[in-house]
């Protein structure tokens, strides 16, 4: 099941990076929960359809260093750079827990910590 999962997270991040939003959302259930620990809670798909419309000015680039899995749990770490509404890209470094159900990206506990611009 932890290699399903790793493949399901890796479709889900390719659709994202390539501007294919509503493809990554069908690999999340309807009443996913995203928690970004500190910040904010986004309860089902259209509160994160609507998050991804305002901060993805334009598709983000990730760099996933490493996938840790154990039953319905996934961590992924790694990098993800965004760009403001600027044009200016910031990279922050972030831990994702995400909770599987029946295959499905359930629920989302991102920790997220700014490191900085992309010189």
């Amino acid at each position: 099941m932890s290699d399903n999962h790793k493949a399901i997270l890796e479709k889900a991040n390719a659709a994202i990076t390539q501007g294919d939003y509503e493809g990554f959302l069908a690999f999340c259930t309807e009443d996913t929960t995203w928690n970004f620990v500190g910040d904010m809670t986004l309860s089902g798909k259209q509160a994160v359809r609507e998050w991804m419309a305002v901060t993805y000015k334009e598709p983000p680039r990730f760099e996933v260093h490493r996938l840790i899995a154990e039953g319905d749990f996934l961590s992924a770490i790694g990098e993800i750079t965004l760009k403001d509404d600027t044009g200016k890209a910031t990279r922050s470094a972030y831990c994702d827990v995400w909770r599987f159900s029946d295959g499905k990206l359930a629920e989302l506990q991102a920790f997220v910590v700014e490191a900085g611009p992309v010189s």
